[in-house]
């Protein structure tokens, strides 16, 4: 069976994570790389190992050798590079969120419908062991109807002030996740959306009309209640939790922890903290999410995470800012 031949656009840190990912996959040849600018990749495996290292994105997407485009630069770029991409035939892997606009996503969801080639969406956490086993019990029945879904969701540290300037603020960045999780969860969609927020971490947050803390309650068309909580700064580490509450029992998915071993004294019973970092935490994640999307390739599959999935994330990240802003419960027929 053939390789699926790839090029990345951007090269940024999600960017380097899925080319060393791809080189180390069995199924996916990468076969060239592109950013606006590439002097950081100089001594890197990257630069011995990728046969082309450019910053002229034609040279991706004019390579009659290469299938897919992986999508890993900025988000106000992404639509439009989908956009060339399924104009040059190419199958599309795209980093949340797609964009922060309505009309530039489905303007984009068009344009790849029309030239008939697949798009994925970055929702990594899908393809984690322990959710993606708790979403296979949901649909098997193991507690009966869901009535109610908590999704905990907390990073260790805030990012830098540069990122969250660009970052489209914590709804579009981290809770996304969490959007597209607990759709993934449920058996119905939202219908309505409402926030509390508050900014408790860092001022530099409110200095971008930002959050930094927050509670995201979530009621779906068959009546099941959701609630999100989201921190930008848990000092023990990456806290990745899930409880999914039944008619017939409840399902929970506890934090990924260094080691496994506690110790109990006659002082203390004490455990590891949670891993640290997302790139820790959901490393096996991201490799799964990659391989997926090249089977799909290669067998002419469905995909598990589409960009109707992503356009669904991005409107309960709409709702949930104006949620915010005009402190109110949004129904999701207003986005």
């Amino acid at each position: 069976m053939r390789n699926v031949k790839v090029g990345i656009i951007g090269a940024g840190r999600i960017g380097q994570l899925h080319a060393n990912n791809i080189l180390r996959s069995s199924q996916i040849e990468l076969s060239g790389i592109c950013d606006i600018n590439v002097s950081h990749l100089k001594g890197t495996n990257l630069e011995k190992y990728v046969p082309v290292i450019t910053e002229d994105v034609s040279v991706l997407l004019n390579d009659p050798e290469i299938d897919a485009i992986f999508i890993c630069s900025s988000t106000d770029t992404h639509c439009y590079y989908i956009s060339q991409c399924a104009k040059a035939g190419k199958h599309i892997f795209c980093e949340k969120p797609i964009s922060f606009s309505l009309e530039e996503t489905e303007k984009a969801l068009r344009k790849v419908e029309e030239a008939g080639v697949k798009l994925q969406i970055g929702f990594n956490r899908r393809f984690d062991t322990h959710f993606s086993k708790i979403h296979q019990l949901i649909k098997d029945g193991k507690i009966g109807k869901p009535h109610m879904i908590k999704i905990t969701s907390r990073d260790p540290e805030p990012p830098n002030e540069a990122y969250i300037k660009s970052s489209g603020g914590m709804f579009f960045d981290m809770t996304i996740h969490d959007f597209d999780m607990v759709r993934f969860l449920s058996n119905s969609e939202v219908k309505s959306v409402s926030v509390v927020a508050s900014n408790l971490v860092d001022p530099v947050f409110e200095k971008y009309n930002d959050v930094d803390t927050a509670i995201i309650t979530l009621t779906f068309e068959d009546d099941t209640l959701a609630t999100i909580d989201n921190s930008r700064k848990a000092v023990y580490g990456y806290d990745q939790r899930i409880e999914v509450f039944g008619e017939d029992g409840v399902m929970l998915a506890e934090n990924e922890r260094k080691s496994n071993v506690k110790i109990a004294t006659n002082e203390a019973v004490t455990i590891d903290h949670p891993k640290y970092f997302f790139l820790d935490r959901y490393k096996v994640a991201f490799e799964e999410e990659i391989e997926e999307f090249a089977q799909a390739i290669l067998d002419n599959a469905s995909l598990s995470c589409t960009g109707e999935d992503g356009l669904a994330a991005q409107k309960l990240a709409i709702a949930a800012k104006k949620a915010w802003v005009e402190k109110r419960t949004v129904d999701m027929n207003e986005i």
